[in-house]
């Protein structure tokens, strides 16, 4: 049976051609077309330009153009496939995970190291495997990149220019293709837990502050004065604030009270946080700050963008974070 596939297009690399200020994403959807016929002989394509844009550009209010474009179109097509530029494709993967609440079919991003032109390009190699899990039936949000299949929450950049630029960070890959052909992990593909719900509203004033030894505490003083709503903190190792001289966490305690949500996370790329450990950490739970245990910076990020677009109300942003909603955190 031919699968129906919506293929949306936002620029990034893989729609690159140079320019004389470096490469740009000048190729639109349509354009895509002429590539497409040796990964897509056993689908029936509708191609739809959303955006041309370097990922670096891509912001809450595209994310939300991309949930809506999903969520009015869906029910027509078997997959969704979206190219996306590599430098914020975790961010997007992470952000449509949470805004489309149980979609029920799969909505696979992909995008290349090198431009679709280019001879000895990715692009083909990704849009082949992305085909490959649209066509799955299995729901969810995905990246397909370099053979492998991520869960989108679980999505990370981590090479800048190596073809294996992104890796599944403390979650099996939903599926790898290999001889065989497509392997799903059935094991780690969250199922639906209802009926599907766009759920796009978002607070863009979110910020993501990367501690460093000596950080002075008046920082988010300056945050509250320029209306931040959620604060996101990548901590030392295990989880850890300095307290000595410079004291991280009474501040942050004055933080949460004044009803300003505070995530902390750990600057490590593997393993969980874990601030019962130490007596730095337990003065961060003590400060009233949520744990984000061994989500991605990526997806703790969005998660807070999503739950602030939700509700104001601190006891329900502390549901939300301690509800897995898209394979983003193990709560074992």
């Amino acid at each position: 049976m031919i699968k129906k596939i919506l293929l949306l297009t936002t620029g990034g690399t893989i729609a690159s051609e140079p320019t004389e200020e470096g490469l740009a994403p000048e190729m639109n959807g349509h354009r895509f077309a002429t590539y497409l016929n040796a990964v897509t002989s056993n689908c029936q394509i509708k191609i739809q330009n959303l955006y041309q844009l370097d990922s670096s550009n891509i912001q809450p209010e595209e994310w939300q153009g991309m949930a809506k474009a999903i969520a009015s179109q869906y029910r027509q097509y078997d997959g969704i496939v979206m190219t996306h530029g590599t430098d914020t494709l975790g961010y997007t993967a992470s952000v449509l995970s949470f805004m489309l609440r149980n979609i029920p079919i799969p909505v696979v991003l992909t995008g290349s190291q090198l431009p679709i032109l280019h001879p000895l390009t990715d692009a083909v190699e990704n849009l082949r495997c992305a085909f490959a899990m649209a066509n799955s039936g299995v729901p969810g949000v995905f990246v397909a990149f370099n053979r492998k299949i991520i869960l989108g929450t679980r999505t990370v950049k981590v090479r800048t220019t190596g073809f294996d630029a992104f890796e599944s960070v403390n979650y099996p890959y939903a599926a790898t293709v290999n001889s065989t052909g497509l392997a799903i992990n059935e094991s780690a593909i969250p199922k639906p837990q209802g009926p599907f719900q766009l759920q796009d509203c978002l607070c863009d004033r979110v910020i993501l502050i990367k501690l460093t030894p000596g950080l002075n505490p008046e920082i988010f003083d300056m945050l509250l004065q320029m209306q931040y709503q959620g604060i996101v903190i990548e901590a030392f190792g295990a989880g850890g604030l300095n307290f000595v001289r410079r004291d991280l966490t009474s501040k942050l305690h004055k933080v949460v009270q004044s009803g300003i949500p505070v995530v902390v996370c750990s600057q490590c790329l593997y393993e969980r946080s874990d601030f019962s450990i130490y007596q730095a950490g337990q003065r961060v739970l003590s400060s009233g700050a949520l744990q984000a245990y061994d989500m991605t910076t990526e997806a703790a990020v969005t998660k807070l963008m999503w739950a602030l677009g939700q509700t104001n109300r601190m006891e329900e942003i502390k549901r939300i974070f301690s509800t897995c909603y898209a394979g983003e955190i193990s709560l074992t």
